[in-house]
């Protein structure tokens, strides 16, 4: 399911829904929308949209509607609908017209959301620097799908297991930055991060007291500063 929320700022959105859905702020996707600064005459706002896995939140289970790699099932790798058929082609098709081969497989399905794998030689392209090129791809696909009438749907793009990786990665740096502003007492602003990465970083710190995290900049791609407490 889609909501839309507007808060003061990005927390303070993804607070009102998370209290509004009654579920953890970890258990939902979130999408900026619009933003508006503070002025002399206007009120800031951050306008966010937020999908829910409906099942999930229901049945009132802690389940987070993240599947552990280790627990999602491989699927079929053939399409097996008019939908599917028709989103392998349009991938497929967009990476040709970029100049590159790519064979498109079904990774995995769940309720309103569809994995697909991108096999190819070019990879290393595919994916971009920290992920740029499969993100643009995977937006593509989204805004596809939702053409196709599937705007529930969410479309999750991969290569080469990078995802996997690249989430791992982040929970590493979310420690070791975590460790080092403790240490020196200040705070560290880590590289831009799409909106689920940003997350990640949010909720994995999320439990060590004496650390705050806040996302900062405009656009898609913001950064996340991790604050040590005790210089607020």
């Amino acid at each position: 399911m889609i909501y839309e929320f507007e808060g003061k700022n990005e927390k303070d959105a993804i607070e009102i829904a998370a209290a509004e859905l009654g579920l953890e702020k970890d258990q939902f996707d979130v999408e900026i929308l619009e933003s508006q600064k503070n002025s002399l005459f206007k009120k800031g706002y951050v306008k966010i949209r937020v999908h829910t896995q409906e099942k999930e939140r229901n049945d009132n289970s802690e389940f987070d509607g993240h599947i552990p790699h280790s627990e999602r099932l491989f699927a079929n790798p053939v399409p097996q609908d008019e939908f599917e058929e028709k989103l392998v082609e349009f991938v497929s098709s967009v990476i040709e017209k970029m100049g590159y081969s790519a064979t498109v497989d079904i990774m995995f399905r769940e309720e309103h959301k569809i994995g697909l794998k991108l096999n190819s030689s070019y990879s290393s392209i595919l994916i971009g620097r920290k992920g740029k090129n499969l993100d643009a791809l995977q937006l593509l696909a989204n805004v596809y799908a939702g053409k196709l009438g599937r705007a529930d749907d969410r479309i999750i793009l991969d290569t080469e297991n990078y995802r996997i990786r690249r989430e791992e990665s982040l929970v590493r740096l979310a420690y070791t930055t975590a460790d080092k502003v403790r240490m020196r007492r200040n705070s560290i602003l880590l590289e831009p991060m799409n909106p689920f990465e940003r997350r990640l970083i949010h909720t994995t710190l999320n439990d060590i007291s004496d650390v705050e995290t806040k996302s900062e900049g405009d656009g898609l791609y913001k950064q996340v500063r991790v604050i040590y407490k005790g210089i607020l």
